[in-house]
Parts: C-alpha cells; sequence; structure tokens
C-alpha cells in the first residue's frame, strides 16, 4: 500500500472530484473509495483523525495542510480532498484537531515609546530567541523644570513639551541602537493609564509609525510594564508576588503570566508615591518629593515623632496612606517654624512608618499568594515602580524576602521611574505571545491591571487605582 500523490489518485477518487483540490497534498493508503453515508467531509470541519479498530494502525501527518491532519491508516480506510479532507472506514471515523506546528523562535527588536506622565522616554530592546532580554538604547527626558513653577504637574504642559520632542528622542534611540525603523519588528508604545493628552501623543506617534513602515503596534498598559521589567533585568518568569508603588499606584498584584494578573491589594485612598510628594510639600521640601524626603531622612531622627502605621495587622492587604499625611502636618503645624534638622527628623519618622506598614501589607499577601500558588514555581518578592527606588524601603522589604525564604527583585534605579525601556520589553513579550492590538485601540486615562477585582471598601471610583 504505497503512499500516492492525491493527483494521481485512482479514477474512482477523481470522478468524485477531490484530486482538483489536492494539489501539492500526499494522501497516504488511498484503498476504497466507495461512496458510505458515513463519509465526513472537510468542509467548515476540523482537522480529521481517522481510526481503525484493526490493529497496527500506523500514523502518518499530510503535509501542505494548515493546521495540520493526522490519518491513523489500516485497512478498509479511504482519504479524500473535498474542499477539506474526507476520510472514511468500515468500523469508525473520529475527528481531532491537531495544532500546527510552532514557528521557530527569533530575536525581535521593539521600539517603546513612553508619555504616560512628565518624562518622553523611547527606547530599543532586543528580546532573543531564548527568552532573554538586551536593552540597545534608553533616552528619557524630564519636563519637570517646565512644571516647577506650579508645584506639580499641569497635563496640558506635559502634552505639549512631549509633542515638542518625541520626533527626536526616537531618531535617537535608533541612532544609539545602532539601527533603522525599518529593522523593527514592532512598536509599543504606553496606551495608559496615565494623563490622557500624553497618552495620546505617544499612541498616535506609534500607529503613525507603524503605519509609516508595515510593522505592529502594540499599546502597553504602564502597569504591566512595571510588573514585567524583571523579565527584562533579572530573566524572571511568573508566577511572581509583585508590590508595585508609584506616584498612582499601590498594590500587590500576583504575576501568573502574560497577561494574567490578581490583585491582592490596594490603596484605599493616597498612592505611595503621592503620599510622599504630598508630604514633602507640607513642610516645604522641592519636588519631585519622594527623593527630597529620603534624602532628608538620611540625618533624621526616625524615633522622635510618633506617626501612625495604617492598616497594619488588618486580614486584607490593602494600603492607606491619607491619615499617615495628616499626622505629619498636625506635627509639623504644633512645631512651626521648622527648623532643617525638624524636618528632617519628619522625614525619618515618616519613612520609618511607611516602611514598617508596607511590610507588614506585603507580609500579608505572601500569605495569601502561598495559597494560590504551586510550592514548584518557587518564591519570588519583586518590588516595581518610582517608589521602588528608596532604598529604605528596599532594605526593608530585602529583610522581609529573607524572612519568609523568598528571593527579593527590583529593577535598577534609573528602570524604577518611568521609561520606555519597559515599554518596549513589554511590547516585546505581548508580540511573542501573539497579543498585537488593532489600529483603533485607544488611549485609556484608567486601566486597572486585574480589571476583575473589586473596588476596596472606602476606595470610591478611582479607575485604576480602584
Amino acid at each position: 500500500m504505497a503512499a500516492r500523490a492525491c493527483p494521481l489518485s485512482s479514477p474512482r477518487l477523481r470522478k468524485h472530484a477531490w484530486a482538483p483540490t489536492c494539489v501539492g497534498v500526499t494522501v497516504l493508503f488511498v484503498i476504497t473509495a466507495r461512496p458510505d453515508p458515513r463519509v465526513h467531509r472537510g468542509a467548515g470541519r476540523e482537522p480529521t483523525r481517522v481510526s481503525n479498530s484493526l490493529s497496527p494502525a500506523p500514523s502518518y501527518v499530510i503535509p501542505g495542510l494548515v493546521p495540520g491532519i493526522q490519518i491513523t491508516a489500516s485497512s478498509g480506510i479511504g482519504c479524500g480532498m473535498d474542499r477539506g479532507i474526507t476520510c472514511w472506514n468500515d468500523r469508525t471515523v473520529t475527528t481531532s484537531p491537531i495544532p500546527p506546528a510552532a514557528p521557530p523562535p527569533r530575536d525581535l527588536l521593539v521600539l517603546g515609546i513612553e508619555t504616560s506622565c512628565d518624562e518622553t522616554a523611547a527606547a530599543i530592546v532586543r528580546r532573543r530567541a531564548d527568552g532573554s532580554g538586551e536593552i540597545l538604547s534608553s533616552v528619557v527626558r524630564s519636563q519637570w523644570e517646565q512644571h516647577r513653577a506650579f508645584g506639580g504637574v499641569v497635563p496640558e504642559i506635559a502634552a505639549r513639551a512631549h509633542v515638542e520632542c518625541l520626533d527626536t528622542l526616537i531618531s535617537e534611540a535608533a541612532r544609539t541602537a545602532g539601527i533603522t525603523l525599518d529593522d523593527l519588528d514592532a512598536i509599543a508604545a504606553t496606551a495608559g493609564p496615565g494623563l490622557i493628552g500624553g497618552l495620546i501623543v505617544g499612541l498616535v506617534t506609534a500607529k503613525a509609525l507603524g503605519l509609516a513602515l508595515g510593522k505592529p503596534v502594540i499599546a502597553v498598559n504602564h502597569l504591566e510594564a512595571h510588573a514585567l521589567t524583571v523579565g527584562l533585568t533579572d530573566g524572571l518568569a511568573p508566577p511572581y508576588l509583585l508590590l508595585l508603588v508609584s506616584g498612582g499606584h499601590t498594590q500587590l498584584i500576583l504575576v501568573e503570566g502574560i497577561g494574567r494578573y490578581r490583585r491582592l491589594g490596594t490603596t484605599i485612598d493616597d498612592a505611595l508615591g503621592e503620599a510622599f510628594d504630598k508630604t514633602a510639600k507640607l513642610i516645604g521640601l522641592a519636588m519631585p518629593g519622594g527623593p527630597s524626603v529620603e534624602r532628608a531622612a538620611r540625618s533624621g531622627d526616625a524615633a522622635r515623632f510618633s506617626l501612625p502605621r495604617p492598616m497594619l495587622g488588618r486580614p486584607e492587604p490593602h494600603f492607606s496612606f491619607a491619615g499617615l499625611k495628616t499626622a505629619v502636618r498636625q506635627q509639623a503645624l504644633a512645631i512651626a517654624p521648622l527648623t532643617d534638622q525638624d524636618v528632617a527628623d519628619l522625614c525619618a519618622s515618616f519613612q520609618a512608618a511607611v516602611t514598617e506598614a508596607v511590610a507588614d501589607r506585603t507580609r500579608r499577601a505572601m500569605d495569601i499568594a502561598e495559597e494560590i500558588l504551586p510550592v514548584s514555581s518557587g518564591r519570588h518578592l519583586v518590588v516595581a515602580g518610582g517608589v521602588a527606588a528608596n532604598l529604605a524601603l528596599r532594605a526593608a522589604l530585602t529583610t522581609l524576602a529573607d524572612t519568609r525564604r523568598y528571593s527579593f527583585h527590583a529593577p535598577p534605579i534609573a528602570l524604577c521611574g518611568d521609561n520606555a525601556a519597559m515599554i518596549a520589553w513589554t511590547g516585546a513579550e505581548r508580540l511573542t505571545h501573539g497579543l498585537v492590538d488593532p489600529a483603533d485601540d485607544r488611549a485609556r486615562p484608567r486601566w486597572p491591571l486585574d480589571a476583575a477585582a473589586t473596588p476596596a471598601l472606602g476606595a470610591g471610583l478611582k479607575g485604576a487605582k480602584a
């Protein structure tokens, strides 16, 4: 019973008009071609597997079909093509799809664009076929001098500043990486959450480049980029427990896989970075507040002021910082005017309270995560976001991780704040998993990482913070 090319099959097969549709396809073990009411015609059906109770029954794969047909051939079996595959035998006919062979992995070059707030950034990242990453270029331009006079970020000023320099930064990123834009495999841009004007600037720029170059565009969730940065820097793959602490978000997230996130805890009021900024403003420190408070705290006495540890010991791993900020204000008003040492002591006391509260909340999230994750997955604690640059917080979390036998991971300081390298890396990861966005995907000022999570009690309608 030798295999035959379909056009060379018997006249009986050709009579049933199978041969004209079989170009490039080999039909194996064509034995009978008699019509049978039990014939399964392949048009509109999944690939067909034919089996027979007779044995032995060797299996063969017919090449040239997508996703592919596997036929178990034995005595009394017939196969042909009619807008698909037609197979029958005297005993049974069963169907079973066979997945197509995955294309071989290859290196990917991705341009990342970040314009969610007051940094304009562009970067080129290579994702190697083995899953490792390399930053070929990363350019960040801060707008803070343009916002300083207003004491905070002005959305309209931020959007205009992005427009003025984004094309220049993209060109600089490509030149530094030693590539042309034609060499790219994809373009990734932050699509949310963030200031809507800036998001639109970055996403529209990415879409224009994608259209001009014929490259796919990936709309990246800024929070997901923070969550996956550790894959670029440490080669760590999910699952792991993530503490995301930034100016707009404070969350404990179980990262289960690319695109799969489970929120365990969130802030019910201020984000931690926001609390740092407001505390700095209350006591007269320069913005941005986080680095200013950390610097002042180094020469301060953390035991001088008694400040609350919000949510300490609560069963749910949520955060609250509004009351702590208010307590700092009350202490400052009680001893006004403040000396430099007063400011340092307030900063040290505030930082100590924050560190203890965050460590306690993370400890509780570990308890929950350990009930969900299999032991074989290992235990990893990752901290990311702008506040992850705080060295006191890192030290406290490192101690906690050691105590609980977790490995601790934090990005380099340069990758804690807003940057385009993390956007490019996330785009490459999503592209690898076939997650390419439609051309009409929109910018979103609120975009929760875990859309199924219920808002924390007291959080109100805060979108991505909820």
